[in-house]
């Protein structure tokens, strides 16, 4: 049945402010987290040095926020509950933002779907508490607080019920709630946050704790990261910063060889404010995306800062989107910051490729410690010892060795200070043993040579450019004209990878000439490829994507086969040419060219420890 008939006109009429709280709420408070940021934001804008949230039953019946930041005074209290009230700016220049919240409407609207409480203490002041259920506000009232403020909100969407069918489970909720402190606290390594669950009551139990960073911006930034997102991050990223037109990218991130399963350790910042966007979730995809098959995803805690005039946050009322009024000035910045930072990290992958290596060893059986031959030896033992000490015993072992005897007959002690080390085997012709001072490396000869073949490719396309075919018969491929314009505005990036369009009119272009490399294309696909790329980041690598593809086709034809057997100098001169070439501490794939092992990690494997 249509309930929206055209033959019956309703009048027109102002809703109460309760309703039009509640349909704010809708827009602001999605579920319990949403409350969490908003509240936690309004702490950091206040000059918090310390900040406590509590939670019970996923922030369903109770969320309490305390932090010691510059409180509010008795007078302004029931001004923080209504609508479009904010001490954050006073509404001259809405772009001129230096704030997380300036719209003047989360208390409010937790005030309409909850009830909640502040007790606050400005300096100078007695402090105060005020209250407020379902929009009722009640009167302001004394109350005990050393300084700071302490907002609690309990029987979330009381006001709403239907909205509480719509959240998920109280351990889905608190994980909602632990992501975004744990976003806010990358983003302020110099306030301490604790995270707190007192379901059932009492004190509860520490789930997240931050203490306050000190030091300069990497200092502090690497300290917060530790703490956020593990040692292991922090251990196997670059670190960033790079500058272009007044926009400065700062952060680390991870090695290509520390990618993900999933795109779930990947934090972007604004100005400090943790955003999801997409133009720089693309940017990150297009940085990566020659070091990493499709179904990786790289580790990344990025931090863009410019004019606040160059960037729009009013787009959403949950703040969580932004706007720039240069998006293509921003993608370049962070491609080419991140492809920078990761060509200077040279041939080094991530050391829990190291750590995975040791795991998948087989340790002993537990139980009581071995008593070894040799820590009590008998008189066989002693017997057998000097047997192998006699004559004839060094030809034998001579016979058993993998050891590399250098042709050129040149010393390799200096070699082994090398970081890649000096050769000394090669097993199951695919795997080069290399010894270094103070551990061992094991290189897949294949990979290894795959990803300098590939290098080197790039370079010389770089170089001479893209070799452009004509084609015998231009192709012509109808497209609405909105898709035509932006083809065209972007035709010289295409000329620069060899593909060649012109306006044919009425909404069609011509294509008159392909990249070489490809071979025969089909035109109509790839034109359709480069669109859908445009209006994912504003710019299209999708003929640039083709060609990186096939010139990895051709560097892991054109690489060292398994099977191989090389010679030292060949593998000494494999070594060297992966110490001084980008990226060769992973393949075309994303995939570790070498594993290292510490001589300190090889004794604890054979109990010499």
């Amino acid at each position: 049945m249509n309930t929206h008939s055209p033959n019956i006109r309703a009048s027109i009429q102002q809703l109460e402010e309760s309703a039009i709280n509640r349909i704010a709420a809708g827009e602001v408070v999605e579920r319990p987290a949403s409350a969490v940021k908003e509240l936690v934001e309004n702490a950091i804008d206040a000059g918090a040095t310390r900040i406590e949230v509590a939670v019970a039953d996923g922030g369903k019946t109770s969320i309490r926020v305390s932090d010691d930041g510059c409180g509010i005074p008795p007078e302004e209290l029931p001004l923080a509950l209504a609508r479009h009230a904010t001490s954050k700016i006073d509404g001259s220049d809405l772009l001129d933002i230096h704030s997380f919240g300036f719209r003047g409407e989360a208390l409010a609207s937790l005030g309409a779907v909850a009830r909640l409480c502040i007790t606050s203490r400005a300096d100078g002041c007695e402090g105060a508490e005020i209250a407020v259920s379902g929009g009722a506000v009640a009167p302001i009232k004394p109350a005990a607080l050393t300084r700071g403020t302490v907002v609690s909100l309990r029987d979330l969407f009381h006001a709403t019920p239907a909205r509480l069918k719509f959240l998920r489970s109280d351990r889905a909720e608190m994980q909602a709630i632990s992501d975004v402190i744990k976003r806010l606290a990358m983003a302020e390594p110099s306030i301490a946050f604790t995270l707190r669950d007192v379901s059932g009551g009492g004190e509860g139990r520490v789930t997240f704790r931050a203490d306050a960073a000190s030091g300069d911006l990497f200092e502090a930034l690497g300290e917060r990261l530790r703490q956020v997102m593990g040692r292991d991050f922090v251990e196997n990223a670059v670190q960033i910063d790079a500058e272009r037109e007044g926009v400065r990218l700062t952060g680390l991130a991870g090695l290509p060889t520390y990618s993900r399963g999933a795109a779930v350790a990947q934090f972007l910042f604004v100005n400090g404010r943790p955003v999801r966007d997409k133009l720089l979730i693309g940017a990150l995809r297009g940085a990566y995306a020659d070091f990493l098959s499709r179904d990786r995803h790289p580790a990344v805690a990025l931090f863009i800062d410019c004019d606040p005039r160059k960037v729009d946050v009013n787009v959403h009322p949950a703040k969580s989107e932004v706007r720039f009024r240069e998006p293509g000035l921003v993608r370049g910045l962070v491609v080419s910051g991140l492809r920078h930072a990761l060509a200077d990290a040279g041939h080094r992958a991530s050391t829990t490729v190291a750590g995975a290596t040791l795991g998948a060893m087989r340790p002993e059986p537990a139980g009581e410690p071995r008593i070894y031959q040799m820590d009590r030896p008998d008189f066989a033992a002693k017997q057998t010892a000097y047997a192998a000490q006699a004559p004839g015993f060094s030809e034998m072992a001579q016979s058993f060795s993998g050891r590399v005897v250098e042709e050129t007959g040149q010393s390799e002690a200096p070699r082994t200070a090398l970081p890649l080390g000096a050769a000394r085997g090669q097993v199951h012709e695919n795997y080069i043993i290399a010894q270094t001072e103070d551990g061992i490396v094991i290189v897949d000869q294949h990979a290894a040579h795959e990803r300098l073949v590939y290098e080197k490719l790039k370079a010389q396309m770089a170089e001479t450019g893209v070799s452009a075919q004509a084609l015998l018969i231009p192709e012509v491929v109808e497209l609405s004209q909105a898709d035509c314009d932006r083809l065209l505005e972007n035709v010289h990036d295409l000329y620069r990878m060899g593909l060649v369009v012109e306006p044919f009119g009425n909404g069609a272009v011509v294509v008159r000439e392909t990249p070489a490399i490809l071979g025969q294309i089909n035109a109509d696909a790839l034109l359709r490829d480069v669109l859908d790329e445009l209006d994912d980041n504003g710019r299209s690598r999708a003929v640039e994507d083709r060609i990186e593809a096939i010139l990895s086709r051709v560097a892991c034809h054109g690489s060292i086969r398994s099977g191989r057997a090389m010679r030292a100098e060949e593998m000494n001169a494999l070594l060297r040419e992966m110490e001084a070439t980008p990226y060769s501490g992973q393949c075309n794939h994303g995939r570790p060219t070498y594993v290292e092992l510490k001589l300190a990690d090889i004794e604890r494997l054979f109990g010499r420890t």
